[in-house]
């Protein structure tokens, strides 16, 4: 509940996952009227997010090679939540969606809210969207299914092989410190025995990675799920791994629906 009597307040914002392109005008709007902003995201988009408002700090000095991320995303909040304390409208710019593979976000407008101040979320373009537009998908066609990779590999997960499979943060799949910015051959070989399941070796999946940048092309490249284990990765790699079987009639379910359209009329 918001105490009318406090003053301090944030608002985290998603930029898009592209400079200058993706940005709806609500979240720039909050950023250029903020007395401070907190920016996690590419260098080039902080520039361009210096150019909104020039009482910028970056939220990446905080994450290190070797360094626990969730350590990391506590000391994310806890600078964010020391200027809302003292009273600051603040506002917490994150490249793509802020709510999208995001921890501090979620958890900075949760502890501000229980505080009593004034907290809530705009959302931007995130990779998901940029996936759907680049590689042609429409989630509604045959369903999608997301996973982050690590998640994916640590739980037992019901895959529908006959809807898309879209795999996040494949560059760092079977990490367990959260401190990894890379995990090697080993790791993706058990990712691909456990997709082994449902799709077979020689199954096409594609690597996607969007662009920072407008000039640059999104990466799109069409590989066998075998050839995984060799492939070049980074921390933005995401797999898309198309249906390996067709939807299956749920015919029970059809014969009802026609016999109650029968009865009507």
């Amino acid at each position: 509940m918001h105490d009318s009597n406090k003053t301090g307040s944030i608002v985290c914002v998603g930029t898009g996952m592209t400079v200058g392109a993706h940005i709806a005008p609500i979240a720039r709007s909050h950023i250029e009227n903020a007395d401070i902003v907190f920016f996690a995201g590419h260098p080039l988009m902080e520039m361009w997010v210096t150019e909104m408002n020039s009482n910028l700090h970056s939220l990446q000095v905080f994450y290190a090679e070797g360094k626990d991320r969730r350590i990391t995303y506590k000391e994310m909040v806890n600078a964010m939540m020391t200027e809302v304390r003292a009273g600051k409208k603040v506002v917490g710019a994150f490249y793509g969606h802020p709510g999208v593979f995001a921890l501090p976000p979620h958890n900075v407008i949760k502890i501000a809210k229980k505080e009593g101040y004034a907290a809530h979320m705009v959302p931007g373009i995130s990779a998901e969207d940029c996936l759907y537009a680049d590689l042609g998908v429409d989630p509604g066609k045959v369903g999608s299914q997301h996973f982050e990779a690590s998640q994916f590999m640590f739980y037992q997960r019901q895959v529908d092989p006959s809807a898309y499979l879209i795999l996040w943060q494949v560059g760092i799949a079977g990490d367990k410190s959260a401190a990894k910015f890379s995990t090697g051959k080993a790791y993706r070989q058990i990712l691909v025995e456990l997709l082994n399941e449902n799709y077979p070796n020689e199954h096409k999946v594609a690597l996607y990675e969007c662009p920072t940048v407008a000039i640059r092309e999104p990466r799109i490249e069409w590989i066998t799920l075998g050839d995984f284990i060799e492939a070049e990765l980074s921390l933005i790699t995401t797999m898309l791994i198309p249906p390996s079987q067709k939807l299956l009639k749920n015919q029970s379910i059809i014969d009802r629906l026609a016999l109650l359209e029968k009865n009507a009329h």
